[in-house]
């Protein structure tokens, strides 16, 4: 398969890229920091994304969506990148959406699906439970209660959990740590008795949460998938989800990349433009080199995620691991090339950095995925 878009697809983060950088540039983030927001995105942007069908880009048409791949979603986390913008797009349209609509039963997608579509649904994925994303080790406890379970642990870095309406949360029934067998998902409603949400400040000013399930309790209906058998599903989604982050990593550098090569057109030294200098113009070189290499990676990844899913965690592993070390490459040889004003708040490049970094750790940072590819084991 080409490595290009098709013009579908290039209108499409056309028409993207139009709404993105002219509604929510990184000025749009920097206004809702200072201001504290309390929601930490605008809910009428949001409300023009879905009349535009962007939040529902993943949802199948039969349940108001449009129906499209990966790839698509792709495009639009990858203009996303370029300005930073806040938005439950991915939590909701991207990590939910692919849970709902590959793991829940008819009922459940008709009740969610067309409230994703439209854009008055918001929803989260708890999943990690320390510092870094490591699956496996879950430890939140669903006990068999009656005709359904009971729920207690903490999640952490959950991804726009505050403003959920929805929670989509990964627990453990049988087994211990580790075990690949035992996880069960579940939709949870983030206002049942015994569960709090916390909103956590993260260093790049975008939203998450910490979750505390002190024995909530969930009916039997709210089981997503199989009861003990919900890796596979949940493997699969993060997948998307990575793709989905490595794309916006790779919109994230491009971004940086061209605000660097304009400053060395415009910045002088001794005379004459810094970007004359030939140790900088080696230096931007490799990275546009790092960057279109990555590119592809992030492209192929996506495609083979919506080839056959099952087949596609080695191309999301390569794809994630590398958008995390060129995002970091690009942030680093931005701040240092713009020398020292690159460290200062009133310039831009530094809300990127703090992006890229969250990024990495998303859903599994660079070490955590050539480790994977090392060792040929599973997630």
């Amino acid at each position: 398969m080409a490595l290009v878009l098709t013009e579908e697809q290039s209108m499409l983060r056309d028409s993207a890229r139009g709404l993105i950088s002219d509604k929510a540039p990184v000025a749009h983030l920097r206004g809702l920091r200072d201001a504290k927001d309390a929601t930490g995105f605008s809910r009428d942007l949001w409300k023009t994304f879905a009349e535009m069908g962007f939040s529902g880009l993943l949802v199948p048409d039969q349940f108001g969506g449009s129906g499209l791949g990966c790839v698509e979603a792709g495009i639009v986390m990858e203009e996303i990148g370029r300005t930073l913008m806040p938005s439950p797009f991915l939590a909701t349209s991207v990590l939910a959406a692919s849970a709902l609509s590959r793991g829940g039963s008819e009922a459940q997608k008709a009740q969610h699906l067309p409230k994703i579509a439209d854009g008055s649904l918001l929803a989260a994925l708890a999943i990690d439970e320390g510092a870094k994303h490591r699956p496996l080790q879950t430890k939140l406890q669903a006990t068999r209660s009656g005709n359904g379970f009971k729920l207690s642990g903490d999640k952490a870095f959950v991804v726009d959990g505050h403003t959920a309406d929805l929670l989509i949360v990964a627990a453990r029934g049988a087994g211990s740590a580790g075990d690949r067998n035992g996880l069960t998902l579940f939709l949870v409603d983030p206002k049942a008795k015994g569960l709090a949400v916390e909103r956590t400040a993260m260093v790049d000013s975008h939203n998450a949460a910490r979750i505390v399930f002190d024995n909530v309790e969930v009916n039997a209906d709210s089981v997503l998938g199989e009861v003990d058998q919900g890796f596979g599903l949940l493997e699969g989604v993060l997948n998307i989800g990575r793709g989905a982050v490595a794309s916006e990593m790779v919109g994230l550098s491009d971004e940086v990349f061209g605000r660097t090569v304009a400053y060395l057109k415009e910045r002088k030294q001794f005379g004459k433009a810094i970007g004359e200098f030939q140790a900088l113009q080696h230096r931007a070189a490799q990275l546009y080199i790092d960057i279109e290499i990555t590119r592809a990676a992030v492209l192929k990844a996506l495609q083979a995620l919506d080839t056959d899913i099952d087949k596609a965690a080695t191309a999301v592993a390569v794809a994630k691991a590398r958008a995390g070390t060129t995002a970091t490459l690009a942030v680093q040889e931005g701040v240092q090339m713009h020398g020292g004003m690159g460290m200062t708040d009133q310039f831009d490049i530094g809300f990127f950095m703090k992006r890229a970094r969250v990024c990495q750790e998303l859903f599994g940072d660079s070490n955590f995925h050539t480790d994977q590819l090392a060792s040929g084991k599973g997630y």
